[in-house]
C-alpha cells in the first residue's frame, strides 16, 4: 500500500510539473505573440478575435490577412509544429503555398525555435473561429505565388539570430526585439525594386499610405534629436510631450504590442535602435515650397477653429489630453503631409491607460478642396511648412 501511494504521489507529482509547465509556455507565448505584433494584421473588423480579413492595398495588388484562429479548415489548427516552423521562416504555409511578404516572415525567420513554438502554442488555445480570409486581388504576373521562389532566393536571410558576444545582453536583448519580433524594419526600411528590404536599413520610407519614419541616429530625420526618455514615453505610450502622439499603423503596433512590453524591453529596444548607423534620409525639414494663396490659408485657419480646436489648441497643446498635443509631432515637419492626409482620410485610434483616444475621418464632412486647405494651414502653423497639398489626395 505504502509504495501505490508513492507512486501515485509521484505520478501527480509529474502531473503537476507537466501541468505548470504546459501553462508557463502558453503564457510565455501569450507575450511572444504581443511583440510580435500579431493582432495588428490579424485582428478582425470588430476587434474580437484574430479572424483575419483586413486588406492590405500594395502597388501590386490587395492582400488579405488569414485567419490565426485555431480553426482546422480556415485557420491555423492543422498546422504541425515542423509546418509551422516552415511557414515562419520561408514563407510557405502547410499546403506548400507560397505567402507573400506582407507576412514579415523575413524577420520572424530569425525567431528560434522554442519562441516560434511558444507563440503557437497560445494561438492553439484561441476560441476557433470558422473564416475565410477573401481571395487576394492581383493580377498577373503576381497571382502566380510559385514566383516567390524567386524572391525568397534574393530577399529571404532565413537564418536564425544569434548572440553577438561582443555586445551587451540588453543590446542582443534589443536586436531580437527590434529585428525578429518588432520586425520593424519591415516599415520602417525602404523596399527594392522586388518590393523586398533595401540595404537603407531603418532610414525612414511611405508604406500603404503613412510615413515610417527615419529610426536612425540622424540628428534630423532620425532619433538622434530624442532623449531616452522622450522614446520610452512614446514606444510606451503612443506619446511623449513636444513629439506629438503616434498615428496610423505606429498607433496599432503601440496599441496592440510595445504597451505591453517590460520596461526593460523598452530600454533594450532603445539601446540597439541608437547604434543603428546614422541616414540622413527623410522630409526635408522646413522646406519652402510653393505655398497656397491668403485665401486657402484662411479658410484652413477657419475650418482649425471651427472643427479641431475641440481637441487640439491653436498653441500645440492638446485640450483634453496630451494626445491631442500637435507641437513637434514628426508629421509637421513632412512637406508631403502624408500622415496629417492619413489620419484626416481615415481617422485613427489608440488604446492608452486614460481610455481611448481617437481622431475620426473627417471626409465625409469636408470637400477634398477644404481638406488641403486645413492640411496646409497645419503644416504651416504649426510646423513651420508652407506647402501646396493636392485636393485629389483625399479623393478615393
Amino acid at each position: 500500500m505504502k509504495y501505490f501511494l508513492l507512486v501515485f504521489a509521484v505520478i501527480m507529482a509529474i502531473s503537476a510539473r507537466s501541468a505548470q509547465a504546459q501553462t508557463d509556455l502558453i503564457e510565455r507565448g501569450k507575450t511572444l505573440f504581443r511583440a510580435a505584433d500579431c493582432a495588428a494584421c490579424h485582428l478582425s473588423s470588430d476587434g474580437q478575435t484574430l479572424s483575419g480579413g483586413k486588406a492590405f492595398p500594395l502597388p501590386f495588388g490587395t492582400v488579405y490577412a488569414v485567419n490565426i484562429t485555431p480553426d482546422r479548415e480556415t485557420g491555423i489548427g492543422a498546422y504541425t509544429d515542423e509546418q509551422w516552423l516552415r511557414m515562419m521562416r520561408t514563407g510557405v504555409d502547410r499546403n506548400g503555398r507560397h505567402l507573400y511578404p506582407v507576412m514579415p516572415y523575413t524577420s520572424y525567420t530569425f525567431l528560434n525555435d522554442a519562441d516560434t513554438l511558444a507563440i503557437k502554442a497560445y494561438l492553439f488555445t484561441l476560441k476557433p473561429v470558422q473564416a475565410k480570409a477573401p481571395e487576394n486581388r492581383l493580377p498577373f504576373p503576381f497571382n502566380q505565388r510559385w514566383v516567390m521562389t524567386f524572391w525568397n532566393w534574393f530577399n529571404n536571410p532565413d537564418r536564425r539570430m544569434t548572440t553577438d558576444p561582443h555586445r551587451t545582453p540588453e543590446w542582443n536583448r534589443g536586436a531580437y526585439l527590434v529585428e525578429a519580433l518588432g520586425h520593424c524594419d519591415q516599415c520602417h526600411t525602404p523596399r527594392n525594386f522586388m518590393f523586398g528590404l533595401s540595404g537603407k536599413a531603418y532610414a525612414g520610407t511611405v508604406q500603404v499610405g503613412w510615413r515610417a519614419y527615419n529610426l536612425t541616429s540622424d540628428t534630423e530625420h532620425g532619433l538622434g534629436g530624442w532623449s531616452d526618455s522622450e522614446l520610452f514615453e512614446y514606444l510606451s505610450t503612443g506619446y511623449a510631450p513636444h513629439r506629438g502622439p503616434a498615428s496610423g499603423p505606429m498607433a496599432e503596433a503601440i496599441e496592440n504590442s510595445l504597451r505591453y512590453l517590460p520596461a526593460e524591453d523598452i530600454r533594450a529596444m532603445i539601446v540597439y535602435l541608437r547604434s543603428i548607423p546614422a541616414r540622413p534620409n527623410g522630409p526635408q525639414r522646413g522646406k519652402r515650397v510653393p505655398g497656397a494663396s491668403g485665401e486657402n490659408e484662411d479658410v484652413g485657419r477657419h475650418i482649425f477653429q471651427q472643427a479641431c480646436m475641440g481637441c487640439h489648441l491653436e498653441n500645440g497643446a492638446g485640450r483634453q489630453s496630451d494626445w491631442g498635443a500637435l507641437k513637434g509631432a514628426h508629421s509637421l515637419s513632412d512637406p508631403a503631409a502624408t500622415n496629417i492626409i492619413g489620419v484626416l482620410r481615415t481617422g485613427t485610434s489608440i488604446k492608452t491607460e486614460h481610455g481611448k483616444m481617437a481622431m475620426p475621418s473627417f471626409t465625409k464632412a469636408y470637400t477634398p478642396q477644404e481638406l488641403a486647405a486645413i492640411s496646409e494651414y497645419v503644416l504651416g502653423h504649426f510646423g513651420g511648412v508652407k506647402a501646396q497639398i493636392e485636393p485629389d489626395r483625399f479623393k478615393n
